[in-house]
């Protein structure tokens, strides 16, 4: 696992950015696994800038969503369906054939969790996947003590997941569902690349877990420990209880070049 603590939200913006286009340089029709929340926000527009100066040609990429509630009705504006269009997929200028996705409206939701998780597979796996962590230390919708080797399945938000949540539902906790469905930690763990994005004082304990501590379902984001190319960028802020932050901003500065992120 490689460390990268950066200056601002901005700076890891870009950072991943530069990433995603040196990835479709080499692969154009690669699958990014996109993540919802505002942590990402600073990739994406950083990503859509690359593509409106012409330095990025985007048009055989592929988007993937990590997950979806349950429930909401179809086009209702908080689906992460509705936010993965209107912040990647319609800046970009990507077609919506290229958006895959997870049906949290299904009748039959296990069928659904099941079909995506074939859909993946059948599209060539997942080459980058981005990651936001909850104060909980959740990735996706993996909730603490969520197996890691789960697959895509349905999980129940914890109340505090759902307490952070309601800041997009107008700050009514009533409306957010209670249910979604989330790619599973073995089923992240099968992306070529996971990068995880952490901004905020308030995500440097789960941070320090994921990173210092040991691995653990109770830390859902531990099991990036156990993937052979993840990186994990955090800010100034979200950096303040890594015991090693001198070793990792030393071993960051000293890399070479050539070999990326």
């Amino acid at each position: 696992m490689e460390v990268v603590i950066v200056p601002d939200a901005a700076a890891g913006g870009d950072l991943i950015a530069d990433a995603m286009a040196a990835l479709l340089h080499r692969k154009p029709d690669a699958l990014l696994g996109v993540a919802t929340g505002s942590t990402p926000l600073p990739v994406y527009r950083a990503l859509a800038a690359k593509v409106r100066a012409g330095a990025l040609d985007v048009s055989r990429a592929r988007v993937c969503q990590l997950d979806e509630y349950v429930g909401l009705p179809t086009g209702h504006p908080e689906s992460y369906r509705s936010v993965v269009l209107r912040e990647v997929v319609e800046p970009l200028g990507l077609s919506p054939e290229a958006f895959m996705g997870p049906d949290g409206a299904a009748d039959d939701v296990q069928a659904a969790c099941e079909a995506y998780d074939a859909a993946l597979a059948s599209a060539g796996g997942v080459d980058l996947q981005l990651l936001g962590i909850g104060t909980d230390g959740h990735i996706g919708f993996n909730e603490p003590c969520s197996s890691l080797a789960s697959r895509t399945r349905i999980k129940t938000l914890t109340e505090q997941t759902r307490v952070d949540n309601a800041r997009f539902f107008g700050g009514d906790i009533a409306a957010v569902p209670h249910h979604v469905i989330t790619q599973g930690i073995g089923t992240i763990l099968e992306a070529r690349h996971l990068v995880l994005l952490a901004t905020g004082e308030g995500k440097a304990e789960a941070v320090a877990a994921t990173v210092e501590g040991p691995v653990a379902a109770v830390v859902p984001a531990s099991a990036l420990q156990l993937h052979p190319h993840a990186t994990v960028i955090v800010d100034e802020a979200a950096a303040t209880k890594l015991k090693l932050a001198p070793y990792f901003r030393a071993t960051y500065a000293a890399k070479p070049p050539w070999q990326g992120l």
